[in-house]
């Protein structure tokens, strides 16, 4: 039978999710606070009494009793849809952790997959809707790490979901090096109109942000006829070769590996909270970028030979530590002085993480490259190089991929900038206000807790030893992170101490609340027990 429904619950406000035939309960996106309108899915026969939500039946008024009449069926699917919501808002946990399948999944993995990924904790993920995730035993948690600041728009979203299944049925590959594909261009389009600057750009598309960073380090060399780069200390700019000649964020991501790019420099990242330069707290550090004019340029190499100088606005696996504007701008204004192109890593920062469609935009920075991936599709595998236009002079075939720009993924981007434009870039900002309003006093209530920074929905806590030496307390944050784990919420650290808040962009204040009151909850349990 087809029963046509429309339900408060924690989606999109006014979306339309069209389900195929048995698409199983839970159907409903967990959002933002809004109105979702599900119509005309196939809901399975179940004897009256029996709520759709769950496997078994149980008393609940907004379900028809046995032996009603069916025209009370619109109740029953009005009531899964909030029922579902109510349930998955907020962790659930019914094992022990790991759980017993997950243990044997771990038990698995070791058998065959690298070990050179990095696990922190035992969980193993099964399926996830919105902000929530579920494992492989029925658990289910609150990700506030979203895949690494990948899924921007929640796990799942039904107008991304759509968009996927609908270009899957229709084309999912052939290769935009050779042939061209409309969608590509429209997304290129989209991007290009709202990248920072009034100069019309061009894009390259890739798969990962390595990709958009390799490509932005040909283009620079390429377009400048020079061939050194500048970076910053604890960065992260990716793990192939030319990316990881700028990554100076742990000695392991480079060890073993040989010789890497050649003319690659590297400088003090601006921390306003440990002032590489001596200064008190907070500090501008604006001597992050005139360094190059004071002593790099004077002693180590000429701003003639200078191609790009890559910088984060935040910086990620550095531990979202965010760059001051007055820093920023002084960067920007050397470049323009001796004709070095900036390029932007927005890699993490960037699709609205932020409050902003750039971190960069803060500042009011206008970078010659802006370097694009995690977020701009929803956990599909896609990346972007946008430079401004006379700087995209290669020549065909001076650099392509066979994959980036994949259709698939590119209709996934377009139902992302879309859902990012009108709802959670705004709702990136209010939550992270909500968030910094919060926790901004923890560093006066935690004497573990040194510094709490950030913007939008990228926040940084910075566990520390103590509060005066700030002396880094790596074992700390793991433990805070491993006791957040076993209260159903999905942590990620940053750097060497931070602990980072990145959750989906779609997450409401309840979600908000819970994921700060839990932290607070470990840190004070650690700090108990240290």
């Amino acid at each position: 039978m087809k029963i046509r429904a429309t339900a408060e619950s924690a989606g999109n406000a006014s979306e339309i999710a069209k389900f195929p035939p048995g698409y199983p309960a839970p159907f409903t996106f967990l959002g933002s606070n809004a109105v979702v309108r599900v119509n005309y899915f196939q809901v399975p026969s179940l004897p009256m009494g029996m709520c759709m939500c769950r496997e078994k039946g149980g008393s609940c008024p907004a379900l028809p009793r046995a032996g009603t009449k069916a025209a009370a069926l619109e109740d029953p699917v009005k009531h899964a849809m909030i029922g579902t919501t109510n349930e998955m808002k907020l962790p659930n946990l019914i094992t022990p952790l790991p759980g017993p399948n997950a243990k044997k999944i771990i038990a698995r993995d070791t058998q065959v997959i690298s070990p050179s990924y990095t696990r922190g904790y035992p969980m193993v993920a099964k399926s996830g809707r919105g902000a929530m995730v579920e494992d492989v035993d029925g658990n289910t948690f609150l990700d506030f790490a979203a895949g690494i600041a990948v899924v921007s728009t929640g796990h799942c979203h039904p107008r991304v979901v759509e968009a996927i299944q609908k270009q899957a049925a229709e084309l999912i590959h052939i290769s935009g090096t050779d042939f061209y594909l409309p969608n590509m261009v429209e997304l290129a389009e989209r991007l290009a109109g709202v990248a920072p600057g009034k100069e019309p750009k061009k894009v390259f598309f890739g798969n990962s942000g390595t990709e958009a960073i390799e490509a932005a380090i040909k283009l620079a060399r390429y377009h400048t006829r020079r061939d050194k780069i500048i970076a910053f200390y604890g960065c992260f700019h990716g793990r192939t070769l030319g990316s990881l000649s700028l990554t100076a964020s742990k000695a392991v991501q480079r060890k073993g590996f040989g010789a890497l790019l050649s003319g690659v420099f590297h400088i003090p990242y601006p921390n306003s909270y440990r002032c590489p330069y001596g200064n008190p707290s907070p500090c501008n550090c604006v001597e992050s970028a005139t360094i190059l004019e004071r002593e790099i340029f004077k002693r180590i190499v000429d701003p003639e030979e200078v191609a790009a100088v890559f910088v984060e606005p935040i910086q990620g696996e550095g531990g979202y530590v965010p760059a001051p504007k007055e820093f920023l701008l002084e960067l920007q204004r050397i470049c323009r002085k001796h004709g070095i192109l900036l390029v932007s890593d927005e890699v993490q920062s960037g699709m609205g993480r932020t409050g902003k469609w750039w971190a960069g935009d803060h500042s009011g920075i206008e970078p010659d490259i802006l370097c694009v991936a995690k977020g701009i599709a929803s956990g599909m595998p896609l990346s972007a190089m946008i430079a401004r236009a006379s700087l995209m002079d290669w020549k065909p075939g001076a650099h392509a991929t066979t994959f980036g720009g994949n259709p698939v993924c590119v209709a996934a981007a377009l139902a992302t900038v879309d859902l990012l434009e009108t709802e959670y870039i705004e709702n990136a900002r209010r939550i992270g206000e909500f968030l910094m309003g919060r926790m901004a006093d923890w560093p006066s209530k935690h004497k573990i807790v040194g510094d709490v920074r950030g913007k939008g929905l990228m926040i940084g806590v910075e566990i520390v030893r103590d509060q005066k030496t700030k002396e880094r307390a790596h074992d700390f944050r793991e433990s805070i992170v491993d006791r957040a784990f076993e209260k159903g919420l999905l942590l990620l650290g940053a750097g060497e101490n931070t602990i980072r808040i990145a959750p989906p962009l779609m997450i409401d204040e309840e979600q908000a609340d819970f994921a700060a009151r839990t932290l607070e909850e470990c840190i004070r349990e650690v700090q108990k027990s240290a």
